[in-house]
């Protein structure tokens, strides 16, 4: 991906520096090369060239770009489980996948991680994103999911001959568990994606109090990710499946929705960041009935929303690390709704604005292992940078509207926002450099 070349002011607003400490007043952030080379006071900005190309942030905030730590590119409308593998052709989907990637970009999400992917299309449209032949967020690519055969993601009944091959490698025992990881390390994604539990959505046979993986096939997927120098994570919604995924090693867990005492001091112990993806439940609770939701499946989101709700909170108020991002692509919790998921945080589960936007920046960034790169605003780091119109640590709900996006720079390079629309250069020309 290219970055910018050249020097960059960003001035006029608060910055929020996404490390949980208080909005500095009056700050600048400078960018020389793509790259932060000053993050403070406006007062104490040392001399810039009267080349510097200048975005004035009018009042507003200033802070790190957003990271969806649990990002469904090939998820399109999603009405039903089957119209994640079988709505659509693998040729439309990719498609599809890359006008997601661009819209949440444009949202202010300049770094994603993937949570699954149908076939491998997320390896590929991370390769197109790195290449700048189309715009989207710094991607870590999972490609297909992991689960037990007769799993949460096993729903094709074996009369249609159709299998789950596109979507999700299904597995009987540790030898197939190894297997299909060796299968995605050819594939060349980065991070396995799992289902040790259930979910709501599944109550007759696989609801979110209901195992999906034996331990053995979990500790199977570890060992041998590990050894590819792969990282593992899971979607987990029964303390059980929680606890099997801790003691096997994973490396994030997604959802974490049922704890106990004893997950609690496991996740503690090992560090683990938890991706709740919580503002799904509440929208599933919300829009469910217009789209015939069955009353049960409802009723097990509530109990989703409630006990995740409480376990988020515990996390943080633990120490433990949280991520933001949510199961986006459904048709009551569609792509570019990212930014409701911080909203919700601070408005439903209790946490203040900058612990959300610390969460949806730094552990992002931790989770993606590029903390060093990303994350926060600091000298050295590249430059993704969120400007917005408007205080968001009084009104995090600003981050909702894509028209409040003053600038999205993504190394440096304005990448959207009013500025990238209005034809304004985050940088003079000649242009970019590798």
């Amino acid at each position: 991906m290219k970055t910018s070349q050249g020097f960059c002011l960003v001035e006029g607003g608060q910055v929020v520096d996404g490390t949980g400490s208080p909005p500095l007043a009056d700050g600048a952030v400078l960018i020389e090369d793509g790259r932060i080379a000053y993050v403070g006071p406006r007062a104490q900005l040392p001399p810039v060239s009267p080349q510097t190309q200048r975005i004035d942030a009018r009042g507003g905030t200033i802070l790190p770009g957003l990271v969806e730590a649990h990002f469904h590119p090939t998820y399109f409308n999603v009405a039903a489980l089957e119209d994640l593998d079988i709505k659509y052709p693998v040729e439309y989907v990719t498609l599809l996948a890359a006008a997601n990637a661009k819209l949440a970009l444009e949202c202010g999400y300049t770094a994603a991680r993937s949570g699954g992917s149908l076939f491998n299309i997320d390896v590929w449209l991370k390769k197109a994103i790195e290449e700048d032949l189309v715009p989207g967020p710094r991607l870590a690519a999972s490609g297909r999911e992991i689960c037990g055969v007769g799993g949460l993601m096993d729903w094709n009944p074996d009369f249609r001959r159709i299998g789950m091959e596109g979507l999700v490698l299904l597995v009987n025992g540790a030898d197939e568990a190894r297997a299909a990881v060796r299968k995605l390390v050819k594939d060349g994604i980065e991070w396995v994606k799992t289902y040790p539990t259930g979910d709501a959505a599944a109550p007759d046979a696989n609801d979110h109090h209901t195992l999906c993986m034996t331990a053995e096939e979990m500790n199977a997927v570890v060992q041998t990710a590990h050894n590819h120098g792969l990282k593992v994570t899971g979607h987990c919604r029964a303390t059980e499946g929680i606890k099997n995924a801790l003691l096997a090693g994973y490396d994030t867990l997604e959802h974490g929705t049922f704890m106990d005492r004893e997950t609690m001091d496991l996740l503690l112990e090992r560090n683990v960041p938890v991706v709740p993806a919580l503002f799904f439940e509440l929208a599933s609770i919300k829009h469910g009935p217009e789209f015939d939701m069955p009353q049960s499946v409802i009723d097990g989101h509530q109990e989703t929303l409630e006990g995740g709700a409480k376990s988020a909170r515990w996390i943080l108020e633990e120490g433990g690390r949280l991520g933001m991002g949510g199961d986006y692509g459904f048709a009551w919790n569609p792509h570019g709704d990212y930014a409701k998921e911080l909203s919700f945080f601070v408005n439903y589960v209790g946490f203040s604005s900058l612990d959300t936007i610390k969460c949806a920046t730094k552990t992002g960034a931790e989770i993606l292992g590029r903390e060093h790169e990303i994350g926060t605003l600091a000298p050295g780091k590249l430059a993704d940078v969120l400007v917005v119109d408007g205080d968001v640590v009084s009104n995090i709900a600003l981050l909702e509207d894509r028209a409040n996006l003053l600038a999205v720079l993504q190394g440096g390079v304005l990448k959207a926002g009013r500025l990238a629309q209005s034809g304004v250069q985050s940088k003079p020309e000649p242009g970019v450099t590798s």
